[in-house]
Parts: structure tokens; sequence; C-alpha cells
């Protein structure tokens, strides 16, 4: 069953006759459409993606399931979508709650005969369970990162800039038909304590730990992995951190089953690190929903209430970041199977020291 068939399933059942969905990335997951303008207007039976003039041959190709519309100057985006209401004889419509106000002020105007309502959560939950194509596709783009770390490991060498890798990761991915899911993340010595930290010109030095977060975008959907190396030799606080992080990291992974909470796995995260006193060095969720976004719906994390299902797709990736010294990140794509988690990253997890 394609996505617009799903979604009109859970319009019925949700008592929703109508929505407009204009969130690019919910879009694209619907639609196939990979354009940056557009919109669907779904109805328990009819559906029509609205673009104008610069995507009518790129839709043409792209969207399916669903009638294609196009319009082009004069006409205004709120004009067009206001006749497709009047065809589909829409009286009511539920928009995304992420809408802005100013936007709906602009449809209250434009739809005067259409009552507008906030839509129930009725894409998070089908955009959380996978399809089989979609889980190929993810894999596929597992396997990129998976190649790109092997290729980038040569450059960990005392004397390289942060900036040099980031820039290779990017070369990498592209020269593979990829694009890069997000900036990716290089982050040495004392800027590994930073979550999110942005490759500078600082050049790696012995002692250092290093930090590659990294994912590729391939066909639509995404890979996200993190792995942390050491330049040189590893003093026993490297090891003793590392290892601690990596033993969350490992029984998350084998722990990620169908009905697990996401609260209930992320303490098992903190559980563990705080055997050595590490968790308060932890301030982040343990992971994400992972797919046609880098972060796809659903969390896990002490204020998730995501339950873990079967066709979930989840990033795992404990840390823990000591200001002045330097973090640890470890980071698996997990699928969520009958059978238990099924690991999509397969880099080596174990500390690998640069020599």
């Amino acid at each position: 069953m394609n996505h617009v068939k799903r979604l009109q399933e859970s319009l019925v059942q949700a008592n929703v006759p109508a929505i407009l969905v204009s969130d690019i990335t919910n879009v694209q997951w619907l639609t196939g459409f990979s354009g940056s303008s557009g919109y669907a207007l779904v109805t328990g039976s009819d559906s029509r993606f609205v673009t104008d003039s610069r995507y009518t041959i790129q839709a043409a190709e792209e969207v399916t399931g669903l009638d294609v519309v196009t319009f082009a100057s004069p006409v205004k985006l709120t004009e067009f979508i206001s006749l497709q209401l009047r065809e589909l004889n829409v009286r009511e419509l539920a928009f995304e709650r992420s809408v802005s106000y100013a936007t709906w002020e602009d449809w209250v105007a434009a739809f005067a005969d259409v009552k507008l309502t906030p839509a129930p959560d009725v894409i998070k939950p089908l955009r959380m369970v996978k399809t089989s194509e979609e889980v190929e596709k993810i894999k596929a783009a597992c396997k990129l990162a998976d190649g790109c770390l092997a290729h980038v490991q040569r450059m960990l060498q005392p004397g390289v800039s942060e900036y040099d890798i980031g820039l290779e990761i990017e070369f990498f991915f592209r020269r593979n038909g990829a694009e890069v899911g997000f900036a990716p993340i290089v982050a040495s010595g004392e800027n590994s304590a930073r979550p999110h930290a942005r490759a500078s010109e600082r050049k790696l030095q012995p002692g250092d730990f290093v930090t590659l977060d990294l994912g590729a975008k391939l066909d639509g959907y995404n890979s996200d992995m993190t792995r942390t190396f050491v330049i040189g030799k590893a003093t026993d606080r490297h090891k003793e951190i590392y290892d601690q992080v990596l033993k969350a990291e490992v029984a998350c992974c084998e722990g990620l089953v169908a009905g697990i909470s996401g609260k209930e796995i992320d303490g098992k995260a903190r559980e563990i690190l705080d055997e050595k006193d590490l968790a308060k060095y932890f301030g982040h969720g343990l992971g994400h929903g992972l797919g046609r976004a880098t972060h796809d719906p659903g969390g896990l994390s002490s204020r998730s209430e995501d339950i873990v299902s079967i066709g979930n797709v989840w990033t795992v990736e404990p840390g823990v970041y000591i200001e002045g010294f330097g973090g640890v990140r470890i980071e698996d794509d997990v699928l969520v199977t009958e059978n238990g988690p099924e690991i999509l990253t397969h880099y080596p997890k174990q500390l690998i020291e640069i020599s």
C-alpha cells in the first residue's frame, strides 16, 4: 500500500474530511517529490499534488499516487488551492500544526467557505513505521556511510584539520551520487566535548579524541552514524570513557525491541553510564527516528512518550562530553523487526587508536 492510501485510511479512522499537507518533508514522504515547493491535498477518496510551473515536468516524473495540478503567474498559490478545494467539495480542512500563524491568516482569508481545523497527529505514526521499500533505501544510505568512514579514516593523522576531513566526507558522498544528510561533525580534542561541534581549522594532535558524525541522503532517505577515534595511544581515561559509552550503546541496540518505551531505553543508557559516574556528562536524548529526514518522527529520551514498534528505524547514540578534556559518541542506525533489532550500520565500534 502506498503512503497516500495509508494516509487516507488514517483520515477516515480519525474522522478528518480532508488535510492540506504543507510541511515539505511530509509532502516528499507522501508523494516522492524531491523539489522544495509543493502541497498535498488529501481526502478520504481523492488526492491532489499542487505545485507551481517551475516543477511541472519534475512533478510529472516523480509524484505517484496523486493527481498533479500546477499553476503559473499571475495566479496565486492560495487562489489555486482554493479552486482545488471547491472542485473536491471540501468544506472542512485540517492543517498541520507546523503551519505558521501568518500562513494560517492567509488561508483563513483565501478559503472563506472552508472551516480550518488543526490536524490530529495522523502522519507521524505512518512515517515512523517504514515500508520495505523505505527500509531498503535507508540500508543503501547506511552502506554508503560505512564506506565513507572507511575512506576518511586514513586522514585521521596529526596535522590534518577538522575542516579538510569534513570536506572529504562531503566530496565522498557527492562522488557516490548522494547528498550530505547534514553538515558532518568533525570534532577533535577539546572540541569533541561539543556534541554538535562545527568543523574548524583546528589540526588533529596526539592524545585527541576525534568524533566523526556523518550521514548520506540517498534516493531521499538518510543514514546517521558516529564513531570516535583516538589519535596516538589511548590513556586509561580515554579507555574508561570509551568502553562505558560502548557498553551503553551495545546494550541499548540489543534492547531496542517492540514494546519498550523511548523513555525506558534512554534510561538504560544512563544507568550504564552511571556505573562510572558518567551519566552527568550525557545531556541529550539517546536517539531519534531516521528516514526521509535525518531527524524523522519519534524520539528516545527521558521525555519521550513513544513506544518502539516493528518497522521503526532509530538512531542509538549515547555520548559523554567532558569540557576541557573531550568527548565520545558512538551511533548506529537500528531497524526494529519481528526477530529483534537489526543494526544497519556496520563500521567497527571497538576503540581504534590511530598510530
